[in-house]
C-alpha cells in the first residue's frame, strides 16, 4: 500500500505513470487518492464508525480539478475526520444533504403534496396557493430549515385586503406541514402555535326581486358561455365551477336531472340536482334543441379547457346593468346568486334540510351523527323546491316585462 504526502508533485507523478492505484496520506489517517489507468484522479476518505469491529466505509470527496486540489481536499478530509470523531457519518450526512436539496426542497415537496390531495376544488386551491403565494417566498428552501419567520414572510407578501385568501393559504400550508410530520420528513411543523388568520366577515348580499330579473335578461348579451352559466347559477344554485364544468354525460333530459359526481364538487360529496323548466330551456338553447349531446363539455372553449372568462363576463354584465334603465345596482358577485336562491327558498317556505340538500352543504342538519344516519336523498323535495323557485323567477320576469300604466 503506497503511502506519502498527497501534494501536487505526488498527484502529477501518479497521473502521468498511467498505472491504477491508491496513495494514502501519511499525515491524515484514511485520506487517500485513487488514480485510474487513464490518469483520472479522485480524493477519498476511508473510515470506520464504531471502532475496529465496524465495517470500513469509503467517502468520495471529489475528483481532481476545481474545486478539489490536494490542498482543498486535505482541508475537507480534516473537516470530515473531525465530524467522524464526533460521531457523524459523512456518508449519511451527504445523503441527507442531497435529500434536503432535492426531495425536501419546498417547491418539489409542495408538488408531491399536491399530487396526494383529492377533490378537485381542494387540489385547485392547493396548487394556486403554492404557485401564487408560497413558492415565490420559500422557493427551494429545504423543509427542515423553514422557520416560522419564513411562513410569516409568505403572509406579509400578500395584500392586506386578501383576508379570505390568507386563511386559505394558511390552511394549505398547515395541512402540508402536518403531512410532512406524519411521513417523518420533519420533526415539527414550523406553524405550530401560529394563530389562524381572522375569518372573513360573512357576506349578506343577495339579489332583490328587482335585481334578479335584470341580471337574467342581460346575461345572454355578454358571452355565449357566460350568459347561460349565469342563468344556470340562478336556476340551480350550484357553484360556479360546477356549472362551468358541466358535461352532457351528467345531464338527463328525460329525467330532468343533473348528477354531480363527488370529484366535481367542493366538498367531495355527490349531488343530484333536479332541473326545472327554466334550467331545461337554458340547456335546450345551448344544445340547439331538445336532443342534447351524449358527451362532451356543455361550455367548451377554443382551447378545450374549462371556461375561465368570469372576470371579463362579469364586467360586461355590470356595464349592461348600468345602462338598462334600472336603478344603480350595488356591487354583487356571482356567488351571491347562490345565496339568493337560499334566501328565496326561505321566503317560499322550503325546509332548511331541503335547502341544504339542494346546495350540497354538509353542515347543520346533514353534519355529524345526523349526517351519518340520515341518508334520505330529498330528491322529491328538491324537485318541488326548484319548481317553486322556477315559478317565482317566471313571475318576476313577467312583472318586469308588463308595461306600466300611465
Amino acid at each position: 500500500m503506497a503511502t506519502g504526502r498527497i501534494g501536487k508533485r505526488a498527484v502529477d507523478a501518479m497521473r502521468s505513470a498511467g498505472v491504477a492505484g491508491f496513495l494514502w496520506d501519511e499525515d491524515i489517517k484514511g485520506f487517500g487518492m485513487k488514480v485510474t489507468s487513464s490518469g483520472a484522479a479522485s480524493y477519498i476518505l476511508q473510515y470506520r464508525m464504531g471502532g475496529r469491529e465496524s465495517k470500513t466505509r469509503r467517502y468520495t470527496i471529489g475528483g481532481h480539478g476545481s474545486p478539489w486540489t490536494p490542498a482543498t481536499a486535505r482541508a475537507e478530509a480534516e473537516r470530515l475526520s473531525l465530524l467522524i470523531a464526533q460521531g457523524t457519518d459523512p456518508t449519511e450526512a451527504e445523503k441527507q444533504r442531497r435529500r434536503e436539496a432535492v426531495d425536501l426542497a419546498f417547491d418539489n415537496y409542495a408538488d408531491r403534496f399536491a399530487q396526494s390531495c383529492t377533490g378537485k376544488g381542494w387540489i385547485t386551491l392547493v396548487k394556486r396557493s403554492f404557485r401564487l403565494h408560497a413558492k415565490p417566498v420559500l422557493s427551494n428552501k429545504p423543509l427542515p430549515h423553514i422557520t416560522r419567520a419564513d411562513i410569516v414572510a409568505v403572509f406579509d407578501r400578500m395584500p392586506a385586503e386578501q383576508v379570505a385568501n390568507k386563511r386559505n393559504v394558511f390552511a394549505v400550508l398547515r395541512r402540508m406541514f402536518r403531512w410532512a410530520v406524519s411521513r417523518g420528513d420533519i420533526e415539527r411543523s414550523p406553524m405550530e402555535g401560529m394563530e389562524t388568520p381572522p375569518p372573513v366577515k360573512p357576506r349578506d348580499r343577495w339579489l332583490s326581486d328587482e335585481e334578479l330579473p335584470r341580471i337574467w335578461q342581460q346575461a345572454p348579451k355578454t358571452h355565449h358561455c357566460f350568459g347561460p352559466i349565469v342563468r344556470l347559477l340562478i336556476t340551480t344554485g350550484q357553484r360556479r365551477e360546477e356549472v362551468a364544468g358541466l358535461t352532457w354525460e351528467e345531464l338527463d333530459r328525460a329525467e330532468r336531472m343533473w348528477t354531480l359526481r363527488g370529484e366535481r364538487t367542493k366538498n367531495g360529496e355527490p349531488n343530484s340536482v333536479p332541473l326545472n323548466d327554466l334550467a331545461v330551456a337554458v340547456l335546450d338553447d345551448v344544445a340547439g334543441g331538445e336532443n342534447w349531446p351524449r358527451r362532451g363539455k356543455v361550455f367548451p372553449t377554443s382551447t378545450g379547457g374549462p371556461f375561465t372568462g368570469y372576470h371579463k363576463g362579469k364586467l360586461k354584465l355590470d356595464h349592461l346593468l348600468e345602462n338598462d334603465g334600472g336603478d344603480p345596482m350595488p356591487p354583487w358577485r356571482l356567488h351571491d346568486l347562490r345565496r339568493t336562491l337560499a334566501t328565496g327558498f326561505q321566503r317560499l317556505g322550503v325546509r332548511f334540510e331541503v335547502t341544504e340538500a339542494v346546495l350540497n352543504h354538509v353542515s347543520g342538519s346533514r353534519a355529524g351523527v345526523a349526517g351519518i344516519y340520515q341518508r334520505h336523498d330529498w330528491k322529491d323535495e328538491k324537485r318541488e323546491a326548484l319548481r317553486c323557485w322556477n315559478q317565482h323567477i317566471v313571475g318576476l320576469l313577467a312583472k318586469m316585462e308588463k308595461p306600466e300604466h300611465p
